[in-house]
């Protein structure tokens, strides 16, 4: 959404040889991410890979948070998450070049987070889809995954507490939070040849924090 910090990327990729481009996206419009796949097929022909990584965070306790709170997490996290995955498993079907499909969960996800409900449900039920779609895809040679971040350096976690924060770092056997990179490397081996064979898994990148 922050079209100044994207097209920035794009800068950065071109200036070190490679080639991208930058749209804007509402994840939960699913005009807005048919424009996305179009301008994607425009400039570059194919699409082989989709990571679904757009996510937000209201947090509140369960007898506090609304309904607002609740449907724009889902909205992003869950609807988001299916709309783009059936919009590009049908051009990666029409193509007949399999492909890889790769959607973040949340370590909260699998275990649970207080205050969460919202984002917690939807990450859940992110890992739900991730199986539901690797069984009905597979037969396309498309592999479908998710990663499960811990507590991650991004921008999600500046409405945390520092105290919050703090206790993360204490409670992750590595004695850090997640860096981006972590998570890329992860996605980058979930979209390669070296992954070829993996499929209907939850990768977790979590520092060691639910040990």
């Amino acid at each position: 959404m922050d079209e100044n910090a994207g097209q920035n990327v794009v800068h950065e990729i071109k200036k070190n040889g490679g080639n991208a481009i930058f749209v804007k996206v509402d994840v939960s419009n699913p005009d807005s991410v048919a424009s996305l796949i179009e301008s994607s097929v425009k400039e570059f022909g194919k699409v082989h890979i989709l990571i679904n990584n757009a996510g937000i965070v209201a947090d509140a306790r369960l007898v506090k948070m609304d309904m607002d709170q609740w449907q724009k997490v889902i909205d992003v996290n869950l609807k988001g998450v299916f709309i783009c995955a059936q919009a590009v498993s049908k051009v990666l079907i029409d193509q007949g070049l399999g492909g890889a499909i790769l959607n973040t969960s949340s370590v909260v996800g699998l275990y649970g987070n207080f205050g969460q409900s919202n984002y917690v449900a939807s990450k859940a039920g992110v890992i739900g889809m991730t199986k539901t779609w690797a069984r009905e895809l597979g037969k396309h040679n498309i592999r479908v995954n998710a990663v499960a971040p811990g507590f991650m350096e991004t921008e999600i976690i500046k409405s945390m507490p520092e105290k919050v924060i703090n206790l993360m770092k204490e409670k992750t056997l590595l004695g850090r939070l997640g860096k981006p990179d972590d998570i890329a490397n992860a996605f980058l081996y979930l979209a390669s040849d070296e992954g070829s064979y993996v499929t209907g898994t939850v990768l977790s990148v979590d520092g060691g924090i639910i040990i």
